[in-house]
């Protein structure tokens, strides 16, 4: 199977899809309508222009779709008889709701090669925008309630809002250790793993989780494919971490290498390298992480800190390790051979990816 193939087959399918649930110009028919029509008048331009234009501004530049495509792939080895496509929309525009308030918190400039939402629209709309990428596609699920059995409802709504919040609680984490705060010179790697686990983590968990409890898995199977795909999305953000460091092709959309550094972020590679380097480079790799600098010199002065006490080369080990061994806990528990192998490449492409 050609993963890369296979996701860019997938990603105009999952387009397709959040354009029925989210119209690139919403009318009176739109599935807002549907379940909830209004009260006294459809006012249709306010919602075009503030949520629609930012919504498909964001939409439209592109990315992975790898979490949907995941969705696509635990259905597909768990031998779903249900059509899961409409379903599987959630967790992608919900990624794409954070990066627009991450952006905002962050003070970025740069999203995808193109100014982030808040420098185009303003701050107002894009906060707004971003808070309705997480209810929006729910859509999906209200428009087909009639489809599934309460307590399968009741477990996916369950799922929703325990990732939710767990969402929250990752980028509170986040924030703190960026800005220096909360003991952030002292995070441990244990600290560091359940900040992911919280916030990158957490999209990818929703997506097999729900792909699994709307598959009609027992409850242990739903836990272990929910925690191989946090396992992936741990891995994909310490994937991220290293290409943003040396991938001139990654560095791209966001405008320069080394954006981490310019954000003081407490990224695996920055605490591995905090607990090994000696005290004269763990000084200066502080000092360099509090000044947020966008002077490339100084980046790169701290990138060359970081590949001396081999952090490279700890984290990529560390990544392939994680998600193998969450791999071998739900290997024996998927009925279809073929499907299954297609997970597993999955898994390994997102890991050893360039960009």
């Amino acid at each position: 199977m050609d993963i890369e193939k296979f996701l860019e087959q997938t990603a105009p399918q999952i387009d397709k899809v959040i354009e029925k649930y989210i119209p690139r110009k919403i009318n009176k028919d739109a599935p807002l309508f549907i379940v909830n029509p209004p009260l006294y008048s459809y006012n249709l331009e306010p919602l075009n222009k503030t949520i629609a234009e930012p919504v498909w501004d964001i939409l439209d530049r592109g990315g992975k779709r790898w979490r949907p495509a995941l969705f696509l792939l635990i259905c597909e080895a768990l031998d779903n008889k249900v059509d899961c496509l409409d379903f599987a929309i959630i967790p992608e525009v919900i990624h794409n709701g954070t990066l627009v308030i991450d952006d905002i918190e962050d003070s970025s400039d740069v999203r995808r090669g193109k100014p982030c939402l808040h420098k185009t629209f303003g701050v107002d709309i894009a906060v707004n925008a971003g808070n309705a990428m997480y209810y929006l596609p729910l859509l999906s699920l209200m428009i087909h309630k009639e489809d599934f059995p309460v307590e399968v409802q009741r477990d996916v709504y369950e799922v929703y809002v325990q990732e939710m919040i767990n969402l929250s609680m990752g980028q509170a984490m986040d924030i703190a250790w960026h800005r220096g705060i909360a003991n952030a010179d002292t995070v441990s790697e244990q600290d560091y793993l359940q900040m992911c686990a919280y916030k990158t983590g957490t999209l990818a968990r929703m997506a097999a989780k729900i792909a699994a409890v709307l598959s009609g898995a027992n409850k242990e199977l739903v836990e272990k494919m929910g925690r191989l795909a946090e396992c992936i999305g741990v891995a994909f953000q310490m994937q991220d971490d290293i290409l943003d460091l040396t991938g001139e092709e990654f560095a791209k959309s966001k405008g320069c290498i080394g954006g981490d550094i310019s954000e003081g972020k407490r990224s695996l590679l920055v605490i591995h390298t905090l607990q090994k380097a000696d005290p004269v480079d763990k000084a200066r790799l502080l000092e360099i992480l509090g000044m947020y600098t966008t002077d490339q010199n100084l980046r790169n002065e701290a990138i060359d800190i970081i590949k001396k006490y081999g952090a490279f080369e700890y984290v990529k080990t560390l990544e392939e390790q994680m998600v193998m061994e969450s791999w071998r806990e739900v290997d024996k528990l998927l009925p279809t051979p073929q499907s299954k192998e297609k997970l597993k490449m999955f898994a390994e492409f997102l890991i050893k990816r360039n960009k």
